[in-house]
């Protein structure tokens, strides 16, 4: 299956988000004196940054409908609670890479709007 540019950039931005949220979380989570050392809060920005890349994985490959619909949604707020806890963690290099996501999950799902032209008799 051939996919649009929009569509790909799209996917390459929300990947990059996604790993650059992940690296940012496990570098806090690790190092001393970053003030989240060790903390649920840098680990679960860190996971919730891998489920964002599965999230990205499962809606390259969904169809037009109802689950890209659906995962469409939830790729949003997740990358709204990523960003507002990487805030909470004041690490604002994880919210820079959810505004960056957004960009591309935009870009994603614009390719969804498309209307059916189809004439039925």
């Amino acid at each position: 299956m051939l996919q649009s540019q929009p569509s790909r950039l799209g996917s390459i931005l929300l990947l990059l988000a996604a790993v650059v949220g992940f690296a940012v979380a496990l570098y806090a989570w690790l190092t001393p004196l970053t003030g989240v050392t060790g903390t649920i809060g840098a680990l679960g920005v860190a996971v919730a940054c891998v489920l964002l890349a599965l999230l990205t994985l499962l809606l390259r490959r969904a169809s037009r409908g109802g689950m890209r619909v659906f995962l469409i949604v939830i790729t949003l707020v997740v990358l709204f609670g990523i960003g507002f806890a990487g805030a909470l963690l004041h690490q604002y290099a994880i919210p820079a890479a959810m505004v960056v996501g957004l960009i591309g999950l935009i870009a994603l799902s614009s390719n969804s709007v498309r209307p059916d032209h189809r004439v039925r008799a």
